[in-house]
């Protein structure tokens, strides 16, 4: 997610699932999209159908690299130096969509004197603090001018209801561009000779990937390229769960920005979710460092109060202007009438954290480990099977005074002190297990991976004592509020809450919780139709800005509204069916879509138009993602005006092929470094792993001197995520009943093991059991001269349930990504042998 955000301006999928049907090539690289994600393959099959091209790059041959034209093999690991290699392949050889590039990304901009890369480092690295000081990272700026307060357009986003500024303003700032991008300091020039590095031979030392197959891949996806042609990159777990998965992100955001793939019918980035809902847990601030719609929580030593909050969120340009009123609707939203303006609408009531202490899940079972923790609960998660280095997750586990589990099964987290190796007599922790609803017997919305909000009605009431989520969180919620009123400190943030959803000990009524999150008029309680309506003096609530429109409409809310055949929705045929449910923000379909057409409005692609132009105003397939009318008179805003700014959510507007600031922790380019644990030596610098990454527990990591053998983690199309569902449904134990580890034929040959065997694998984290899988689907990578075996395990199985087996997750590493925290499950060192040899 972050890696999009700071290229484009929004961490969501561009486009959406029935929009991959319009690529002419796809490539799908960190996902077997045809086992874990087969609606999503479905559209892969009919682009192809259509006569489109799929590229697939994985460690394995798949399920999807059989249905693919072009599979090409990739070292785990090493994905942003296949990316480089790609980003050089298209500038040496010209084949960036150069209209697309002079004029909707950062390419001419200039950038600072001092700004330089060598060996490893960006300038700025202060090697003793292990940190950047990103002074030399920014443009260099042609001129400032003040916000004009005169403006009412100006006004109304940085004011309270008594017309005073909620703090000083800031300055718009344009950069010094050089239009011809020849400057040598401009980002076009700085990103040529970055990538220059990368050259097919490199990148084949590096990768494995044999370097003719390199070739044909760079090929293929660099024909798209041009006006008229679509590719689209879909990516997964395989490109997030890495110690550098943020830049791995940006990589392939450089790459589509220079095709001019972003904004257009077929094209994006795609970020395959795992499943139903993970969209909908992010939007709604599942990530610690968010409140709802994506907005940067506050720190607790940066932002004392409303204004500095604000301050630091607040952009001078693009969309992002508007943060205050979202900001302030939320606060009305969550504490109603107790939020005024002469209280800063209560924003002192709002969880803070410390930006020196995390509160990811790799900070958090660290904390836990160290006795700072002492009750957590667990909503449909089950770290005992998914926390990384689980080991010493269960151990952590084990300082706990209280855990509460809300889930369909006796979860291994719910049973962590039965776990093979502990002491129940040692452990003092008390276990309450809330039996919960499935999906099924609950009414709701849920957001795919799309953007796309739907309702689901409940088909069958839970068994026995089972209660949705939201009747549990409502009983707690009316218990808490209970105790505080015998007293406790700081009780004003939970007993001001607005919490009226339910009388008694009913169901709460799931629409009025949905009412809160689109928004509404305060004095009245009218559904808001979308965010534009919100104001930042208090007189309208809304729990998620980005939601504000999925249920406008009081009989029949645009979330609930599958209706129509598919063939009268679909419209000009582009697979966006407008009126089938609701997609954030404000129902629009493809992202940044101005850039579907050029300065003047043409579309580059005739068919697959998106926006044009007519001479008098925009025709459109989808909500324009960009101005297209004046907010008071509705007349229509001329294609030179948007054209300028067709990234709304960036203060520059532009597509960011460099990004500066401090935004991205470890360079404005992405930058190769190995895993953090790896047999290879970084062959393009002396930096060996990311210097920013997250490490916990760094005495379990191991060398390769001891541990040869890359591992990375997999999924099988018979089980789902920790496996709690899948492993206590005894057809699907039947279809994949154990626990694996695929090898390929050259390895099990080195060490005598066939399919069947028991394999033991390990590494100073720990060890496990699980039959061999012996196969051709993986094959050894030759990587600068010398042969790197990779091995394979699927992460679904745990010591509970009606199927049980050995969790791979006792031997991933505790490191996460420098910028998110996210762990690197998919590239880490073992040692293995046949049981008995």
């Amino acid at each position: 997610m972050t890696g999009l955000v700071y290229s484009f301006g929004r961490g969501s999928m561009t486009n959406h699932w029935i929009d991959i049907r319009n690529a002419d090539v796809v490539l799908a690289n960190g996902a077997n999209v045809a086992e874990n994600h087969p609606i999503a393959f479905k559209y892969i099959t009919e682009a192809i159908e259509r006569g489109g091209t799929l590229i697939h790059v994985d460690p394995r041959f798949t399920r999807t690299s059989a249905k693919a034209q072009l599979y090409a093999p990739l070292r785990s690991g090493t994905d942003v130096a296949f990316y480089g290699g790609l980003i050089n392949y298209i500038l040496e050889n010209r084949l960036f969509h150069e209209e697309y590039v002079r004029n909707y990304t950062n390419a001419s901009f200039i950038v600072h004197p001092d700004f330089h890369f060598s060996d490893g480092y960006f300038s700025g690295w202060d090697p003793l603090n292990k940190t950047y000081d990103l002074t030399s990272w920014e443009w260099v700026n042609e001129r400032e001018e003040p916000i004009d307060l005169d403006d009412p357009a100006e006004v109304f986003r940085y004011v309270r209801e008594d017309g005073t500024p909620f703090f000083e303003l800031p300055k718009k700032k344009y950069a010094l561009k050089d239009p011809t991008l020849q400057d040598p300091r401009c980002v076009f020039q700085q990103l040529k000779k970055h990538y220059s590095r990368y050259d097919p031979e490199m990148v084949s030392k590096i990768t494995g990937m044999p370097k003719e197959i390199f070739l044909e891949v760079a090929k293929a996806y660099a024909s798209t390229g041009r006006p008229g042609k679509a590719g689209t990159i879909l990516y997964a777990m395989g490109h997030t769960q890495h110690s550098n998965g943020s830049q791995i992100i940006r990589a392939v955001a450089i790459t589509q920005l220079l095709l001019g793939n972003i904004g257009i019918a077929g094209g994006g980035v795609n970020a395959l979710r795992g499943e139903a809902n993970v969209q909908g847990s992010t939007d709604m601030a599942l990530l610690y460092n968010n409140v709802p719609g994506y907005l940067a929580a506050p720190y607790a030593e940066h932002d004392p109060t409303l204004a500095a909050w604000l301050e630091e969120v607040i952009r001078p340009t693009g969309f992002n202007q508007n943060r205050p009123k979202f900001i302030v609707s939320l606060l009305k939203a969550w504490w109603g009438d107790k939020a005024t303006f002469s209280n800063d609408y209560l924003y002192e009531y709002l969880p803070k954290y410390d930006r020196d202490r995390a509160c990811s899940h790799l900070a958090l079972f660290d904390e836990m480990a160290r006795g700072g923790i002492k009750g957590m609960f667990l909503w449909g998660q089950n770290p005992v099977v998914t926390t990384p280095n689980s080991v010493a997750g269960r151990k952590a586990m084990e300082r706990l005074e209280w855990l509460v589990v809300s889930d369909l099964w006796e979860t291994e987290s719910a049973a962590f002190w039965k776990a093979p190796g502990a002491d129940p007599t040692k452990i003092s922790t008390e276990v309450f297990l809330l039996p919960a609803a499935a999906s099924f017997e609950k009414e709701g919305s849920v957001s795919n991976s799309g953007r796309w909000i739907q309702w689901r009605w409940k088909a069958v009431d839970p068994p026995g004592d089972a209660k949705s989520d939201l009747w549990i969180l409502d009983r707690l919620g009316k218990a808490l509020m209970s105790e505080i009123k015998k007293g406790g400190r700081f009780a004003g943030p939970i007993l001001d809450l607005t919490w009226d959803y339910s009388e008694g000990n009913e169901e709460p009524d799931v629409a009025k919780v949905a009412l809160e999150i689109n928004g509404f008029t305060v004095a009245d309680e009218k559904p808001l139709t979308n965010f534009l309506g919100l104001m930042a003096d208090g007189s309208t609530a809304c729990g998620n800005w980005i939601y504000s429109g999925y249920f406008s409409k009081e009989d029949k809310p645009p979330a609930e509204q599958p209706t129509g055949s598919r063939k009268s929705v679909d419209g000009p045929g582009l697979g966006s069916y407008l009126d089938w449910s609701f997609a954030w923000p404000v129902n629009r379909r493809i992202l940044y879509n101005r850039c579907s057409a050029d300065l003047e409005g043409k579309p580059f692609d005739d068919e697959h138009w998106v926006v044009r132009w007519d001479g008098a105003k925009w025709a459109t397939r989808d909500v324009p993602d960009f101005g297209a009318k004046t907010a008071k008179t509705q007349e229509p805003i001329p294609p030179e005006v948007s054209g300028k700014t067709p990234f709304i959510m960036l203060p520059e507007g532009m597509g960011r092929l460099f990004v500066h600031g401090w935004r991205l922790t470890e360079g404005p380019f992405p930058e190769h470094y190995e895993p953090v644990e790896s047999p290879v030596k970084n062959l393009l610098s002396s930096v060996q792993y990311d210097p920013l990454a997250k490490i916990f527990y760094s005495p379990t990591l191991g060398k390769p001197d001891e541990f040869p053998y890359v591992m990375t983690t997999i999924r099988v199309a018979e089980h789902w995520q920790g496996g709690t569902m899948s492993r206590n449904l005894p057809w699907l134990v039947e279809a994949m009943p154990e626990m694996f580890v695929e090898l390929s034929e050259q390895l099990a040959a080195e060490k005598g093991i066939r399919s069947g065997d028991v394999v033991v694998v390990w590494n100073k984290r720990g060890e496990i059991e699980a039959k061999a899988m012996v196969t051709s689907r993986l094959k050894p990578f030759k990587v600068n001269g010398s042969v790197v075996h990779e091995v394979a395990a699927p992460w679904h199985w745990g010591f509970a349930g009606a199927a049980s087996g050995a969790s791979i997750n006792d031997l991933t590493p505790s490191v996460g990504d420098a910028n998110t925290d996210i762990p690197e499950y998919k590239a880490f060192l073992v040692n293995l042998k046949r049981k008995g040899a």
